[in-house]
């Protein structure tokens, strides 16, 4: 990737499904979500409550990063998706998503995620607090 100048951070309520899906697959995090769903991920996007995207700034603004969540604005945010195209990781695109969703949210508002082990490394070096007593039922589909 050429060098980037600048990069955008936004919040994207009505982001695009199709630009979503191509960053989920893009960054590796397709292999984990239901990338061939159009109508899952359209309920996904449209039932979160953060939709943060990263786009270059050049002609186009095309998507690199998008963090996804769901939150009550005042306790808690749960990062369901922090996923940063291939070609854009290491640049800072994913701290720069969740520094994005921390000053949406405010200091009174926890974040709190679940990783995948890949990631674990990235979440450490941001700063973030492993937790040891997370739970979880599987979803059947």
């Amino acid at each position: 990737m050429a060098p980037i100048s600048k990069i955008l951070y936004a919040s994207e309520p009505t982001l695009d499904v199709a630009e979503f899906r191509r960053v989920l697959v893009e960054s590796g995090l397709g292999e984990t979500r239901p990338v061939d769903d159009e109508a899952r991920l359209k309920t996904m996007l449209g039932n979160a409550s953060l939709v943060l995207t990263a786009r270059l700034d050049i002609e186009g603004k095309p998507l690199i990063g998008v963090a996804r969540g769901v939150t009550d604005f005042s306790w808690v945010c749960y990062i369901s998706e922090l996923a940063v195209s291939a070609s854009a990781q290491g640049l800072g695109v994913g701290k720069g998503l969740m520094d994005e969703a921390r000053r949406q949210l405010g200091p009174s508002v926890a974040v709190s995620l679940i990783s995948l082990p890949d990631a674990v490394g990235f979440y450490e070096r941001i700063g973030m607090k492993r937790m040891t007593d997370a739970f979880w039922f599987s979803r059947k589909n």
